[in-house]
């Protein structure tokens, strides 16, 4: 298999031995086989509806008549569903403080069109009081969720000590979560699986400039290279297509790819410590299974880093991807040092203080630039430069890639 434009081969081995130790000790999530949802494209004027959704958006609102009704927007797995609820019988007032608490509802109504627009007039619309399984609301990854947790673990397989030790230890700690979290609310990898995916594309990166590649410095021009050839051909497409506003994944970003090259030229006579840098890539954005909440989601990260904290608001609103409420007065960042110093801490692992805040460094400047979330003004060795180099190619990578692909 190749990645980047088939630029990284994707080579990894795994002994059968392994391979039942990451089925029985880390199996991979269950998602759907197909889309479910309403999926109001395919309904017409006067279908019936029964369905369970998030809710995304409510308000109130009045008609010429100076009647009141419920503007409500839901999703599912098939996107978003326009709807309203008429207040026939004081079912506004009624329903407001409900919507206010609540996320998830079971919904029975008809199917509307009006001037070519279909909505679902509700009839009913019942909290869901049953325990949520994510994926049968929210979108997932389409790719082999089996192949990319054992490459996963191919590679973390592949770490020596102490390394290895930390990266294995907080999958056994954190596996559930990370496995379906999604990496992003819309930029990049937002939807369930999209933390795993994202992860194994940057080791894909790091693999190819520091494993796969006799030098560094060269590998990361041949894939600046590339996205040069790439950013060219989007413009050209763009020109020749019929449509004003063409969609350009690779504007902006090669000058800024040169200076991180140009900054990663001060340490060309460092050497790269491999096993902290791919621990730091496992790590990156791991403090995600905080930032974010959805449907469905378990609050066990903040239990695992706060453990005598008491928690008053577990019963909290839960729908679609969202930043927690909680979660984003840190950000992922300093939560994934965060999660990095209590792992360590909690499994005894025995390792070097500068090999710690080498990987927290890394975790810390990812972003690159401060303005764009980075915790220092900018990365302090070569291990800093390459995560921000292949984070920032892969997450832009993806929005290449077709909604049926990702």
């Amino acid at each position: 298999m190749n990645y980047f434009y088939d630029m990284i081969d994707i080579t990894y081995e795994l002994t059968d031995e392994q391979k039942q130790m990451i089925a029985t000790g880390f199996p991979a999530p269950t998602f759907p086989e197909a889309i479910q949802g309403v999926q109001l494209n395919q309904l017409t004027k006067g279908n019936s509806v029964k369905a369970r959704v998030l809710l995304n958006e409510f308000e109130v609102k009045k008609t010429k008549t100076n009647k009141s009704f419920l503007k409500l927007q839901f999703s599912d797995q098939s996107g978003t569903i326009s709807a309203k609820m008429w207040d026939n019988n004081g079912e506004v007032e009624q329903m407001l403080p409900i919507l206010e608490q609540v996320g998830v509802f079971d919904i029975r109504g008809q199917v509307d069109e009006f001037n070519g627009f279909k909505s679902v007039t509700i009839y009913e619309m019942t909290p869901c009081e049953e325990k949520i399984d994510p994926s049968t609301l929210l979108a997932y990854t389409k790719q082999d969720i089996e192949a990319l947790t054992e490459e996963l673990f191919a590679y973390l397989f592949e770490l020596n000590k102490p390394y290895q030790d930390i990266a294995i230890k907080a999958m056994e700690r954190l596996w559930e979560a990370f496995r379906i979290s999604p990496a992003a609310k819309g930029f990049h990898h937002n939807y369930l699986g999209g933390l795993l995916k994202h992860t194994i594309g940057l080791m894909r990166f790091c693999r190819y400039i520091t494993v796969q590649s006799d030098n560094p410095f060269r590998a990361v021009m041949k894939l600046i290279h590339k996205v040069e050839t790439e950013y060219k051909q989007e413009i050209w497409n763009g020109l020749k297509e019929d449509n004003s506003r063409p969609s350009f994944v690779w504007k902006d970003t090669i000058d800024h790819l040169y200076h991180m090259l140009l900054g990663m030229a001060d340490y060309k006579y460092d050497d790269i410590n491999y096993g902290a840098l791919m621990t730091s890539i496992l790590f990156h954005d791991i403090g995600k299974l905080a930032e974010y909440d959805y449907a469905g989601k378990s609050i066990d990260i903040f239990h695992f880093l706060f453990p005598t904290a008491e928690f008053e608001n577990s019963n909290r609103k839960q729908a679609g991807i969202a930043m927690d409420p909680l979660g984003v007065t840190v950000g992922h960042i300093p939560y994934g040092v965060l999660v990095l110093s209590q792992l360590i801490e909690k499994e005894n692992i025995s390792i070097s203080m500068e090999a710690i805040h080498l990987m927290s460094h890394c975790i810390l400047c990812h972003h690159g630039l401060p303005e764009w979330g980075s915790a220092v003004r900018k990365p302090g060795n070569l291990e800093g430069y390459i995560i921000h180099i292949v984070d920032y190619l892969d997450s832009r990578y993806e929005n290449t890639e077709a909604d049926e692909e990702k």
